[in-house]
Formats: C-alpha cells, sequence, structure tokens
C-alpha cells in the first residue's frame, strides 16, 4: 500500500514558507512515498522539488492550486504551468498534458469564498477525475464528510491531502492506494485519512503569512 500527501505548498505559494529541501526531507521522514506539489498559480516549487528529489522509490509529481471563476482547482502531472483562470479552459489545457483534475475542499466552511466551487459536481464530473475527500485544513470534520459522500454518490476517485503551507502539516492528510496512482484513480481504488486537529492553526499562519 503506497502513501500520498496529495496537496502540499513551498513558498512559491505566498501563504507558505515551506523551503523545497524542508518539504522534501519531511515527506521522507514521516514515510510517505510521494507527494503532489501544487503551489498556487505555479509549478515552480514543484520543479523544484522534482529536481531535488534522487530517490527513484519516491514520488514528486509536478502539479499546481489555480483559482478559477468556480473555485478552486488541483491539476497533476503537469509539463507546464496553467495560465488560464477558466475552468473549462483549464480542464483541456490539463488534459492536452495528459494530467488529472481533482476539485479540492469543495465543502470548506470558511469566510473566503475562493474555496467552496460553485458548479454542481455532478454536472463536471467528466471533466474531472477526483474529489478531494480529506483535506487536512478543514476546521470541521463534516465537511471532509460531505465530499467523501458525494464521490461515493457520484462513484468517482478520492483524494486526500495535507494542504500543507508549513513543516508540521506534512502528511497530516494523505491518500492510499496499490500500484499506479492513475490506475487507481481509474478504478476507484483510493482511500484517504488523516487528522484536522491542526488544520485552524495552520490556515490562520497562511492567513498571516499572506500579509505580511
Amino acid at each position: 500500500m503506497l502513501k500520498y500527501d496529495l496537496h502540499t505548498h513551498t513558498f512559491y505559494s505566498k501563504c507558505s514558507n515551506m523551503k523545497p529541501e524542508i518539504l522534501l526531507k519531511t515527506a521522507k521522514k514521516h514515510k510517505l512515498n510521494g507527494i503532489a506539489v501544487t503551489d498556487h498559480g505555479t509549478i515552480k516549487g514543484a520543479l523544484n522539488v522534482k529536481r531535488l528529489n534522487k530517490d527513484k522509490n519516491f514520488e514528486v509529481i509536478v502539479g499546481e492550486e489555480v483559482s478559477t471563476q468556480y473555485g478552486d482547482v488541483l491539476a497533476y502531472y503537469l509539463k507546464k504551468q496553467i495560465k488560464t483562470t477558466d475552468f473549462f479552459k483549464l480542464v483541456e489545457e490539463v488534459k492536452k498534458q495528459n494530467g488529472l483534475v481533482i476539485i479540492p475542499h469543495p465543502f470548506r466552511a470558511t469566510l473566503l469564498p475562493t474555496y467552496k466551487f460553485k458548479l454542481p459536481l455532478d454536472k463536471v464530473k467528466d471533466k474531472i477525475d477526483a474529489i478531494e475527500c480529506f483535506n487536512a485544513r478543514m476546521i470541521f470534520s463534516r465537511d471532509n464528510k460531505k465530499a467523501d459522500n458525494l464521490a461515493n454518490k457520484l462513484n468517482i476517485a478520492k483524494t486526500g491531502g495535507s494542504d500543507a503551507h508549513f513543516k508540521f502539516e506534512i502528511a497530516t492528510g494523505y491518500t492510499l492506494f496499490e500500484g499506479d496512482l492513475r490506475k487507481a484513480f481509474k478504478n476507484r481504488k483510493t482511500r484517504v485519512d488523516g487528522t484536522i486537529r491542526y488544520g485552524a492553526f495552520g490556515g490562520l499562519l497562511s492567513f498571516l503569512r499572506k500579509r505580511v
């Protein structure tokens, strides 16, 4: 069984202070088998972490978190940065790169509207590959449960991630699967787990970091 944290950030995201080498080292310390680096609006951090990784048994997925007109979207296995903020154009661009499209924290309770996805996911099921059903930065566990229930209803793959912006958050959320991640998504053979114990504190630090 492989264990991946599929939602992490480096200091290339303004709301994070994480150095790429710290992210990589800490992820391995937590016995993860891989991570997706998903900085806001850039793949520079992911490319940096991938370059630093010398372990063939540890996978670094080049990803990006993009704020679209309907909410945040995670893209995995990118070769080029996604520059559009239009959801439907983003899907086209990611698919052209043979990437994967994931909707993160679709039900996060927050004052910031960008965290909630505004399109009914049943209407765009054919355009996405998975729903993030465990995000460690949730304040309420019920919001993760809502996402999990929706993934069950839509019969779509689930992901889990820490949404780590700081070292102490790494591996607090994760995805479990066997074999290849793409195949696990396709066959809906992923499981998610973690803790939201540090979610509110991490979110507060990011809020302050972005404004300093």
